[in-house]
């Protein structure tokens, strides 16, 4: 297994530095490690991204390890590391079965909020098509977020709803969501039950409430790694029993993967959301090098 991490935007010979750490500790180990320029693959100069990467005799598997990408510059560095003989562990259907929330909702669906979406060209002739949608919520609090991501720093400006039956407030929520995520706004709009989590702490800035939340990294389906999601947060409790997320994951249809948990103020625990093993972020305290020597393990078994 060989690991490829983003250059550095002004030097493409260094790794990334909010990639330092893992490069460091993925070479320490002796895995093989590569440069791509993510902003070449953004730009569509993919011959330009991928010219660090040799032309191997055979194919060789590649974990990406970098900042997130649309499925479609995905599916072009894809293409273009193919082309080299090496290959990424995520198909582009895989990558986007992990990427894109509702491609994921079938595999975790009893074991998260209910939830909807709608894509973003369904609002350009209003929102008549979402409330309808929405009417299974009744008058409960919602959150939303793209296929992607949410703005939960902006809690109650592009975030939450208390009560989805307020059209006025679900367009004002949503409307500012769109607006500020611009041209990063990924697929369209999901629209998520909320439900109340188990809380630590709150985040010294934004003063969002942070959860007992953990992130589960599966590769090959067997569980590599859980990380304590916040580095903002003390997490003075033992880890959850994970033996019905491990069940969980085996129908995920990805190689490599995360979940992202959570503990109920009922005590129970969650799925939050699924995430491309490749783009999810490793938590600042966890240990790297702990991290890519489970890689290793599951490579050799």
């Amino acid at each position: 297994m060989k690991i490829l991490f983003c250059s550095d935007p002004l030097n493409s010979k260094v790794v990334d530095m909010e990639y330092e750490h893992e490069y460091r500790s993925a070479r320490k180990l002796g895995l093989d490690v590569y440069l791509i320029s993510l902003e070449s693959v953004l730009d569509g100069s993919l011959s330009q991204a991928v010219k660090r990467i040799p032309t191997f005799e055979t194919p060789q598997s590649f974990i990406y390890r970098g900042w997130m990408m649309k499925p479609r510059d995905y599916e072009q560095l894809y293409d273009a590391l193919r082309q080299k003989n090496a290959l990424l562990i995520n198909s582009p259907s895989e990558y986007t079965n992990g990427h894109y929330f509702p491609y994921s909702y079938e595999a975790i669906k009893q074991n998260t909020p209910h939830s909807i979406w709608i894509e973003i060209e369904e609002l350009s002739n209003g929102f008549d098509t979402l409330f309808e949608k929405m009417r299974i919520f009744e008058n409960k609090p919602v959150m939303i977020k793209d296929y992607v991501k949410s703005r939960k720093h902006e809690w109650e400006d592009a975030c939450y709803i208390p009560d989805a039956s307020d059209k006025q407030k679900v367009q004002t929520v949503i409307q500012n969501f769109v607006d500020r995520q611009g041209s990063e706004l990924n697929g369209g709009i999901v629209v998520r039950e909320f439900i109340k989590l188990e809380q630590l702490a709150k985040h010294p800035k934004s003063g969002m409430p942070l959860a007992n939340e953990y992130r589960l990294f599966f590769l090959h389906h067997k569980l590599i790694q859980c990380a304590e999601y916040w580095d903002e947060a003390v997490y003075g409790q033992s880890i959850p029993g994970l033996e019905s997320f491990i069940e969980l994951a085996m129908g995920v249809e990805s190689q490599f993967f995360t979940i992202d948990i959570a503990k109920t103020i009922n005590g129970e625990w969650t799925v939050i959301e699924i995430g491309d093993g490749q783009v999810s972020g490793l938590p600042s305290h966890a240990d790297p090098e702990h991290f890519y020597k489970s890689i290793l393990d599951v490579q050799a078994n």
